[in-house]
């Protein structure tokens, strides 16, 4: 929160598809140019290949690393990591713009549970957050791990954590007008699919969430159970609908959305640590 807003704004606002990934070894980031260099050679002969190629356009795939000094929580985490990739058409103007088609940043926000206890040779970045064609994804990710013997894996949100989120984020006090706050769950053992949608006023969600919350800055599971009974219990009412025998697959609040198959959407400035602290602790504990 200390960090510049302009610097992190291009993360807000999109959909990021989450991914975990075991520490880096021997990852230098005096070298962050030399492996711009490297990856740009390596996804150019994967499109020689027939990868990620528009047909009858020849196209310049550019490749920047940089370093998000900003976003990390604690000393001990280490600075962000950005990859992105800019795509220019020969047939284009030197002088016009290339245009940005995927990125995706490594970062650990509070991380210390893992880059306490790995040796001095690895780099832990254990969160991967990736916008853009899953083609790129996979050849960015094929890179990495080949030439940092890492691992990556996506990222599911159970419905647990999904509360857990939902409790949360709504409880977050806005120094603006915020929407409202959505759960969308899908019914299971039907024919045909169906999802239900429940919003509720964003006043009314933090103002259960108050009744419910014993200390300020803390949360247990029994708060959040409790919020989300009542939650159950008022549908309920209204709908004679039991919501606990459904799957909670999305929610979405001012602070941020969040989709069970590990996409996000980060919403407010103002909490892209904590949110990015939440995704780190799950990153970590599918490494662990």
């Amino acid at each position: 929160e200390n960090g510049d807003p302009q610097r992190t704004a291009f993360l807000l606002r999109k959909a990021w598809t989450l991914y975990s990934v075991t520490p880096l070894y021997r990852f230098h980031r005096a070298r962050l140019r030399d492996y711009a260099r490297l990856l740009s050679a390596f996804i150019a002969a994967e499109k020689q290949k027939g990868l990620a190629v528009e047909v009858g356009v020849e196209l310049d795939i550019k490749v920047a690393v940089s370093s998000l000094a900003d976003l990390r929580g604690s000393e001990q985490d280490q600075a962000a990591v950005l990859v992105q990739l800019s795509m220019r058409s020969r047939a284009s103007s030197r002088n016009s713009e290339d245009k940005l088609v995927w990125s995706g940043w490594f970062c650990s926000v509070y991380g210390d549970d893992l880059s306490e206890n790995v040796p001095e040779d690895f780099t832990c970045l254990p969160l991967f957050l990736t916008h853009g064609a899953e083609s790129y994804t996979s050849m960015v990710g094929s890179w990495f791990q080949k030439t940092f013997d890492c691992c990556f894996r996506r990222l599911a949100i159970s419905p647990l954590n999904l509360c857990w989120m939902v409790a949360m984020w709504a409880g977050c006090q806005l120094d603006r007008a915020a929407s409202a706050v959505e759960l969308v769950f899908s019914m299971p053992r039907l024919s045909q699919p169906l999802d239900i949608s429940y919003a509720i006023h964003p006043e009314d969600a933090k103002a259960l969430w108050d009744t419910v919350q014993k200390t300020p800055g803390e949360i247990t599971q029994e708060e959040v159970d409790v919020f989300m009974d009542c939650l159950y219990a008022h549908f309920h009412r209204h709908f004679k609908i039991h919501l606990s025998a459904a799957k909670l697959v999305k929610v979405s609040t001012a602070v941020a959305s969040a989709h069970c198959d590990g996409i996000v959407k980060i919403l407010h400035n103002q909490y892209l640590l904590g949110v990015l602290m939440l995704l780190t602790e799950l990153a970590i504990s599918q490494i662990q």
